[in-house]
């Protein structure tokens, strides 16, 4: 089982560059880079409330659960 970040998906469907929400968020652009490429192992509910407020999406937007075992997906 894996959780899956699609915050790549909701920053195109608001048309944001990872420059443009790393400003409005407060988060460096590396940082940001890290969670979008799923190179992090946590996440802050303080960051990801900045992220959801700015994209104007929900965390289930951002984060999805993926399934080893298909015939639960």
């Amino acid at each position: 089982m894996e959780i899956c970040i699609t915050l790549d998906v909701e920053m195109a469907k608001k048309k944001m560059s990872l420059k443009e929400l790393s400003q409005k968020i407060g988060i460096s652009i590396t940082n940001l880079s890290l969670l979008k490429t799923g190179k992090v192992k946590a996440i802050r509910f303080s960051t990801l409330m900045a992220i959801c407020r700015e994209l104007e999406c929900q965390p289930g937007d951002i984060l999805v659960y993926v399934s080893d075992n298909p015939e639960i997906s």
